[in-house]
């Protein structure tokens, strides 16, 4: 009886243990925490119900079925894709995708492997876009490039759940033959900006030098004018001075005539006279009265007369 008792006991507490055991997984698995960039796509017997997170989130263990997803900015890498321009230049196109996840429900309803999916999309756009582009555009026009596949990227995920945000072409391969031309076309181009610019250069320096001899010109037609003024100023002071100096010696003239008596005026009558008859002249004009000339010298000679007929003629002395 003891012994049957103490069986049941132990079936009892076994059963016990076994309910807590069961329990306490049941709480833990219903119990789930979601980050705050992460969403839980709820599943309850295989139907979708919605979207749960961030925090604290219960679940039913049993019926429920959970997917995680990722709301953080993804990038998908597509490596040596090979595209035909328009003008038939074979080209290889490695480039990026930044994506983000916008509905996760449609996500993972939508899509299955969204990675695989987008590369291929990639893939067939790149062709489409790089076909309606020349070679020269695809290599100089990156950014019209990356913003039309990112339209028509978005554009088709778009469906899926999936935002787009940015393509960026990371590098463009052109084949041996293509690289050659344009190392030869960027020689020559380089070439030929050295040809202008050196032409530039001879002809800013022939400007300058132009410039230069127009400038001395004009500063020595400046120099000339006023050179010219300065002559013309200095001969007119000294045509000035001359005349002043010549006014001058008249007025000295007028002076000393004024002190001269009459016996120094016939001395110089006499003289001139003297110098008229040494002439070869046969006809002589006087413009003077003769009479008067005989007159004051027979005035001036009296007094000589007179002292030679005087018995004691005066003693003439030398004055120091």
């Amino acid at each position: 009886m003891i012994s049957s008792i103490s069986a049941v006991s132990g079936v009892i507490i076994g059963v016990v243990i076994a309910v807590v055991v069961i329990f306490l997984l049941v709480v833990i698995r219903s119990i789930k925490i979601v980050r705050e960039y992460q969403r839980i796509v709820l599943f309850r017997l295989g139907r979708a119900i919605g979207v749960r997170g961030p925090g604290f989130v219960l679940i039913n263990p049993v019926t429920d079925r959970i997917r995680l997803v990722d709301l953080r900015e993804h990038f998908l890498e597509i490596t040596q894709q090979t595209a035909i321009t328009k003008d038939n230049a074979p080209i290889s196109i490695d480039f990026i995708i930044f994506y983000k996840v916008a509905d996760p429900q449609v996500t993972v309803l939508s899509v299955q492997n969204f990675a695989a999916a987008a590369e291929n999309v990639a893939a067939t756009t790149l062709r489409s876009v790089v076909g309606d582009m020349a070679f020269d555009d695809v290599l100089s026009k990156r950014d019209a490039m990356n913003a039309i596949l990112r339209t028509k990227l978005d554009e088709t995920t778009e469906r899926w759940g999936v935002k787009v945000t940015n393509v960026e072409v990371k590098e463009v391969n052109p084949p041996q033959g293509v690289q050659e031309a344009m190392t030869r076309q960027m020689s020559a181009e380089r070439t030929r900006r050295a040809v202008v610019t050196e032409a530039e250069g001879q002809k800013q320096a022939a400007v300058t030098v132009a410039e230069g001899q127009k400038q001395s010109a004009i500063l020595a037609a400046e120099g000339a004018q006023q050179s010219a003024i300065l002559a013309a100023e200095g001969a007119r002071q000294a045509e000035v001075l001359r005349a002043e100096g010549l006014a001058a010696g008249l007025e000295k003239i007028l002076a000393v005539s004024k002190d001269l008596d009459e016996v120094t005026m016939q001395l110089q009558y006499l003289e001139t006279l003297k110098q008229v008859g040494r002439s070869k002249s046969t006809k002589i004009v006087v413009p003077m009265e003769v009479g008067g000339v005989l007159k004051g010298m027979s005035e001036m000679l009296r007094p000589l007369a007179e002292a030679a007929a005087s018995p004691n003629p005066p003693e003439v002395t030398e004055g120091t």
